[in-house]
């Protein structure tokens, strides 16, 4: 009995204490509050020009997608070009080499017709003494005759493929300057628009920083205060039940010393008694559900952010998906079968790539250099689909890759093959 009158006073000189430290701590915790709310309302300001630029940066993307995209198509037409030029330099060369060969043989025949001269035609007309002979030898000579004729004109119709040649290989050479001239112009256009989109997200990122890290810090001095006030309110409510714990004891010792007393004076004993208890407590194939673990990655390279792990460096925020290194440009693959359902640009994201597997799964496929498919497309598991690259405000190359299962974000490590 004293001890719990000794507890209950110290508590009742303990409270004005402990309440005094309590309204301190509230007064800190609402000065922070306020200080938070004068941030947050510069912060507020700073992301509706952050809007802004975000629209300038999808346009910005967007039009570097578009001319990568024509840079590459004008590549593969001149490359196209200079292979048709070699096969008719080729045609060329073994025309010349026919042509060459033609007039040495016509050559051969004029200095034998030449030599002949009409002499031994007339020595067989003017000796007939052997008609037999005489048939055979005219039937000769106008087989020699037609075979220099013939000659001739696989001579001249060499000499005509040979021109037609010449002149495709002008042609060809003519077109092949113009599309090396636009491919130029097109890269010049590029290198505008890269250094636009530099520019770009500078300005997204001046002021906001720094702002964001203050933010940080007051938040953090919140999070402080608020750690003071719930220790203090712990340690009151901790002294209360101890207190009413006590006070529970001192009436139950007071009970039962009572129940002793009554039994000493009937004799009668009490029944035993305690608390009660209960018992009660508690490149595959096939539909992409069943790929789980047999899939390919989309692209070689290396993971530099995990599923679920803080992503910027804030653990407020993680990654639904994985982020995987790689060089610019590098072709990006389909890792299953599916319908292409989204290919634009998107905030956070750049280009995007959605595809669809159906029964509720898709795959993503974001910060891309330029689109290779277009919504509606149907794509086989490989297929191309777009270029690695930086774009929706990325430092460095990557491919940002997410699967979703009933809308609902799933690690692709799970689904894809394991690295080697």
């Amino acid at each position: 009995m004293p001890r719990t009158f000794l507890a209950l006073a110290f508590l009742c000189l303990l409270g004005p204490a402990v309440a005094d430290e309590r309204a301190a701590a509230r007064q800190q915790i609402e000065a922070a509050r306020q200080d938070i709310a004068e941030l947050q309302k510069l912060l507020k300001q700073i992301e509706q020009e952050k809007s802004g630029v975000q629209k300038q940066l999808k346009t910005t993307e967007s039009e570097m997608g578009q001319l990568e995209k024509q840079v590459d198509t004008l590549q593969q037409e001149i490359d196209r070009s200079e292979a048709e030029l070699e096969r008719l330099n080729d045609e060329k060369t073994t025309l010349e080499g026919a042509r060459l060969e033609q007039q040495r043989l016509i050559g051969l025949q004029a200095r034998a017709a030449y030599q002949n001269g009409r002499q031994e035609y007339l020595k067989l007309l003017l000796n007939q003494q052997n008609p037999e002979k005489f048939s055979r030898t005219i039937t000769y000579y106008d087989y020699l005759n037609k075979a220099r004729l013939e000659q001739l004109d696989n001579f001249n119709e060499t000499l005509r493929q040979l021109a037609n040649v010449e002149a495709d290989i002008a042609t060809q050479q003519s077109l092949l300057a113009e599309k090396k001239d636009g491919l130029l112009e097109r890269r010049n256009q590029l290198a505008e628009v890269r250094k636009e989109r530099q520019q770009t997200l500078a300005k997204l990122n001046s002021d906001f920083s720094s702002r964001e890290q203050k933010l940080q810090a007051r938040r953090q001095e919140q999070a402080q205060f608020e750690r003071v006030l719930k220790t203090i309110e712990e340690t009151l409510a901790r002294q209360a039940r101890e207190a009413e714990e006590a006070r529970q004891r001192a009436l139950l010792a007071e009970r039962q010393r009572q129940q002793q007393q009554q039994q000493s004076q009937t004799g009668a004993s009490s029944a035993p008694s305690g608390p009660l208890v209960s018992s009660a407590g508690g490149n595959f194939g096939g539909p992409f559900a069943k790929a789980k673990g047999k899939l390919p990655w989309p692209v070689d390279g290396r993971l530099v952010a995990r599923y679920g792990t803080p992503r910027g460096g804030d653990a407020r925020t993680k990654w639904d998906g994985v982020l995987i290194g790689a060089s610019v440009g590098t072709q990006v693959r389909a890792v299953h079968g599916g319908r292409v359902v989204f290919a634009d640009w998107l905030r956070g994201a750049g280009l995007l790539v959605i595809l669809d597997h159906g029964n509720g799964y898709l795959s993503l496929y974001g910060h891309n250099q330029s689109l290779l498919r277009d919504a509606g497309d149907i794509v086989k598991a490989g297929d191309p689909i777009a270029t690695v690259g930086t774009s929706g405000g990325q430092e460095t190359a990557a491919l940002y890759f997410a699967i979703r299962q009933q809308g609902r974000p799933s690690d692709p490590a799970q689904w894809c093959r394991a690295q080697g």
